[in-house]
């Protein structure tokens, strides 16, 4: 009962730090220390996941260049099960409800798979890293 109500306080605490800044076109979550590119291009842009890596490595946006590809781990953070049209926080003003690249290749499958974040089930699964997905660039804000 007491693990319950931690995990309800640590949720509601964790719920506010989320918030969309529309002038610089990203969402910043203060709970992480994390800022997500939320730009038309996030809806617009397909790519395998060595080009997502280097699309967000080389990424000039919102005054800022030390963008990277998201984790997993990442992704769970903006992951919304009440927001049943795409399982995204609902602070996201791009999204699509499909596959955006994660950072992880998988060494099992001889590097050809990747990780991704599918919004239509708010789930990590993995497919051909050649295979064209969607990519939503982060940055650490410490």
């Amino acid at each position: 009962m007491r693990y319950l109500i931690f995990l309800l306080i640590a949720s509601l605490l964790t719920a506010g730090n989320i918030r969309r800044d529309s002038a610089r076109e990203v969402v910043v979550d203060t709970g992480t220390n994390l800022m997500w590119q939320d730009n038309q291009d996030v809806i617009t842009l397909l790519k395998s996941q060595a080009d997502a890596v280097s699309y967000c490595e080389n990424l000039k946006f919102a005054g800022y260049s030390n963008w990277r590809i998201p984790s997993i781990k990442d992704f769970e953070t903006i992951v919304d099960k009440k927001n049943e049209v795409n399982y995204i926080h609902k602070s996201f003003r791009y999204n699509v409800p499909d596959g955006y690249w994660a950072d992880k290749v998988l060494w099992r499958t001889l590097w050809f798979y990747a990780y991704y974040m599918h919004f239509v089930s708010g789930n990590p699964y993995y497919d051909n890293k050649k295979k064209l997905k969607y990519v939503r660039c982060v940055r650490d804000i410490r």
